[in-house]
């Protein structure tokens, strides 16, 4: 099965563990890349053309505010297709209860009916609350999978629970 792991993942300054923290790398993009190493699926990184503010408090804030007014900012790139994926794993944090709005400006841009889709998010607290929802309400022609979620703060003691969910979902190349 050809796959595909897309995901969006900010580093700099994140809440981790209570407090805010700066990260070299994001937490989604952590477990895109422990899936990557285990399905050996090809990486796309959903970019916004304006990338969040490096400050926290002035990302959520901008992320609220994209959500409040439903923006769809545009994106750095696309891949060329979906067209060769079998299954996608889709990967993002939980921004504001659902996904970062340019996770919605690329599962818009593309068809993805008849396409197996396996979410997995990262959070702090607030799980995937309506994130599936609205992926499916997105995606409504594709079969979107039980998905998985890990606290942001716990990605690199998370391989075993990664693992066993790539197992159940897909396949261990």
């Amino acid at each position: 099965m050809t796959e595909l792991i897309a995901f969006f993942s900010r580093g700099d300054e994140n809440y981790v563990d209570g407090e805010i923290k700066t990260l070299e790398t994001g937490n989604t993009e952590v477990v895109a890349g422990v899936i990557q190493k285990l399905t050996g699926a090809e990486l796309f990184k959903i970019e916004p053309l304006k990338e969040y503010s490096k400050d926290y408090n002035e990302c959520i804030a901008q992320a609220q505010s994209d959500q409040m007014q439903n923006v769809r900012p545009e994106l750095k790139a696309y891949p060329e297709s979906i067209e060769p994926y079998e299954a996608i794993y889709l990967g993002f944090p939980n921004y504001w209860g659902t996904m970062p709005m340019a996770v919605f400006t690329f599962l818009e841009h593309f068809d993805f009916t008849g396409k197996i889709i396996r979410p997995f998010c990262t959070h702090e607290g607030s799980g995937m609350a309506d994130c599936l929802h609205d992926l499916i309400n997105l995606c409504p022609d594709a079969k979107v999978e039980e998905g998985l979620v890990i606290y942001g703060s716990r990605v690199y003691k998370s391989g075993k629970e990664i693992e066993d969910w790539v197992a159940a979902v897909g396949k261990i190349s």
